[in-house]
């Protein structure tokens, strides 16, 4: 057969390499600026666009989607190349594809900062924005499944099936989780409500991580594993157990992000059974990729390359062990909502996500630049700062983990709580905070050096934009002759292999949802919950757009010290109206949920304009421009209208005096401050926000004194 000359696209790769390269810079810089603002809030620079709420999305949709997605791609365009033996589908669509998602990052850090945000945690982007997603995302799998279908190599290696289950994954996550009706053009509200809301966003979320973070990273782990280490893969039966079964039980295990929250006690029982078996295929996928090193750990002393991959599995084994032992309603008790699940994502992200980043740049430029590498000691030394900011990260938060929930929980032998002041812990953890920010510097200034490092080598070499190679074409008609192992027959099949990577990946969410939306009794209604007025509407929307959730819970456990600090447990009938629910999933602040009547209107109005005055030691930022910018009334029919149609009983005819309504509570709210001496413009943002702060858990007050259950609430 004759052979066949073509070329690899490397300037495409090197697009990719660079988007990573500044974004990962950015978004480090910004997660920098969010940890040092929790010890000294002024790092805000007294900006609305500039306060934790707002820069912390900024800083995770920067890593997890300019960062570590650009990566992604930098490393699946270069190894599906060469894996397949042919260039990629299209250069436009690989270009379309490039730009597309640059643009995406660029309306992601224009609109964040602005506060246009959904608030669903790695989904905070805006609808228009989701649809360009969509439409990008279609575009990066057309490009790849054209390869794969032109490829000159019959056998899919394992990298291939990982990049396939990744595309087909993140599709449905992000077009399920994604459904929501506008409001205006950069406003929106989810289609689900409360508990339902919460059950597909951390369906959402923690397959997000699973197939956006993980699996294409364990196709790029089979790829420049091997490669590096100059040694096959060690054993390609285990790679199949690990693909399948990976995929399979990983998609069942949102759940438990929500244990002891409202959510039915059969859906938290079953993430938590599926965390668990997911140990298995997660540490046989890390022994592969280590035991690939079998006869070359030698080299692992000088290479740099191999350093970080090293660092890179075993962070992948830690986080996939801590995780599933996380899921333990004993462990969750004690971590959730705490500092320790900080460490655990950054364990994640730091040491799996950004050691395999750089040792897939480092092994990737000198060969496109035909070169060598710079300097292998400014590699090392970032290697070593690298792993001592992730050691300076971790372990304080770590500590300031258990630290919280044991002051948290702690009563005196009269049985009265011993810390009655949230404040008391948060003062107790800024020093590990300190820390925290300490090692995030570190690690920072380690990918300076490696930028300084690829530039250096970059320099030193020639580009080779179009790569040479050659090889034979696909044989079309194909007889098996190895008779061996019966997954080859499969890996030949790109679309049957497709087919049945979505009947996988679908079974799971599929058990846990339907269920949830179409049996009444999981999601019981309460007859004193009532939908939110106008004014407070516009308050949540605030709210939303301040990030508030980022710091604060609506989510009282069932346990004795939390009933104690913030009063009834939640139940599920309470967020029947909350479109997006916003139980959040860290309490950097203490719970909101049974904030009604706790503080006066005139001390909410104070706290937020100086809450360091109002509580001593308080680390929340201020919030002046609440003061002086007005509720837009004219979007009051907009927001009614839109949620009615999604199932808020608002009654017909009920946005044209909306508005009379909005300023008759409005004007009751400015009188109340006039009596302490504040004199407010009745349509001030703060109004409003008081209004959604003074309305949590006023219907919960009102059915404990008039109990009207529909049915009971089957609780935790």
């Amino acid at each position: 057969m004759q052979i066949e000359k073509f070329s690899y696209d490397n300037k495409i790769v090197k697009a990719f390499m660079i988007a990573t390269v500044v974004f990962g810079l950015v978004g480090m810089l910004v997660g920098l600026t969010a940890a040092i603002q929790l010890v000294y809030p002024v790092f805000n620079f007294d900006l609305q666009y500039t306060t934790f709420g707002r820069i912390r999305p900024l800083h995770t949709n920067a890593i997890i989607f300019a960062f570590v997605g650009n990566a992604m791609f930098a490393g699946v365009y270069y190894s599906m190349q060469r894996l397949l033996k042919t260039r990629m589908f299209s250069d436009k669509l690989s270009w379309i594809h490039f730009w597309g998602w640059q643009l995406i990052i660029l309306a992601a850090a224009i609109t964040l900062p602005l506060g246009y945000t959904t608030s669903k945690e790695y989904a905070e982007l805006e609808w228009p924005i989701d649809l360009a997603i969509t439409v990008i995302w279609v575009v990066f799998g057309w490009n790849m499944i054209g390869t794969i279908i032109k490829r000159r190599e019959r056998h899919m290696y394992v990298a291939i099936w990982f990049y396939i289950a990744t595309f087909i994954t993140v599709a449905v996550l992000h077009v399920v989780n994604s459904f929501e009706i506008p409001v205006t053009f950069f406003k929106s509200y989810s289609w689900y409500a409360g508990v339902q809301d919460a059950l597909v966003q951390w369906w959402y979320g923690h397959n997000a991580v699973a197939f956006f973070l993980t699996t294409p990273y364990l196709g790029m782990m089979y790829y420049f594993l091997p490669k590096a280490a100059n040694r096959p893969v060690y054993s390609y039966r285990l790679s199949i157990i690990h693909f399948w079964s990976l995929i399979f039980i990983y998609i069942w295990a949102g759940p438990h992000h929500l244990l002891y929250t409202s959510l039915p006690d059969w859906a938290q029982s079953l993430g938590v059974v599926f965390s668990i078996m997911l140990i298995a295929p997660s540490w046989g996928g890390m022994l592969n990729g280590l035991l690939t090193l079998r006869g070359a750990w030698d080299r692992v002393r000088e290479d740099p390359v191999l350093k970080f991959m090293v660092v890179a599995v075993t962070a992948y084994g830690m986080a996939t062990l801590e995780g599933p032992l996380l899921s333990l309603k004993n462990v969750n008790a004690i971590a959730h909502f705490t500092d320790w699940i900080v460490a655990h994502v950054h364990v994640g992200g730091l040491g799996w996500n950004g050691f395999m980043i750089f040792a897939m740049l480092y092994w990737i430029t000198p060969r496109m630049w035909n070169t060598k590498l710079y300097s292998t000691r400014l590699a090392n030394t970032h290697f070593w700062l690298g792993t001592l900011g992730i050691i300076f990260y971790a372990l304080p938060m770590y500590v300031s983990g258990v630290v919280q929930s044991l002051m948290w929980k702690e009563f005196n032998p009269e049985g009265f709580l011993v810390y009655k002041n949230f404040l008391e812990t948060t003062m107790a953890i800024l020093p590990l905070h300190a820390l925290r920010a300490t090692g995030g510097a570190l690690y920072l200034t380690g990918a300076f050096i490696m930028t300084y490092n690829l530039i250096k080598t970059a320099y030193a070499g020639s580009f080779v934009a179009n790569e040479d190679a050659e090889a034979a074409p696909l044989e079309k008609a194909y007889i098996a002759t190895s008779g061996g192992w019966h997954h080859r027959l499969l890996e030949h099949k790109p679309v049957i292999f497709t087919v049945l990577t979505l009947v996988a990946i679908l079974i799971g969410g599929a058990i846990e949802m339907i269920p949830t939306f179409l049996i009444k009794s999981n999601v019981p209604t309460i007859t004193s919950v009532k939908p939110y007025t106008p004014l407070e509407l516009h308050g949540r929307d605030i709210y939303i757009r301040e990030g508030c959730v980022n710091c604060h819970t609506q989510m009282v456990r069932p346990f004795r010290s939390e009933t104690e600090r913030y009063g009834e447990y939640s139940k599920s009938g309470e967020f029947v109206y909350d479109h997006p629910f916003l139980w959040g999933s860290k309490r950097t602040g203490p719970d909101l949920a049974r904030l009604n009547g706790k503080y006066s209107n005139t001390w909410h109005y104070n706290h937020l304009l100086a809450p360091d005055a109002v509580s001593t030691g308080s680390i929340m930022p201020a919030y002046p421009w609440l003061f002086e910018q007005s509720i837009q009334k004219e979007l009051t029919p907009g927001k009614i209208s839109a949620m009615r149609k999604i199932g808020v009983p608002y009654e017909a005819g009920y946005e044209e005096k909306a508005n009379e309504e909005l300023e008759q509570q409005a004007n009751a709210i400015a009188a109340t401050l006039k009596t302490d001496g504040i004199e407010v413009a009745d349509d001030a943002e703060i109004v409003a926000l008081i209004a959604y702060l003074q309305r949590l858990g006023k219907d919960i007050k009102v059915e404990t004194a008039n109990p009207t259950l529909v049915s009971e609430t089957p609780k935790n």
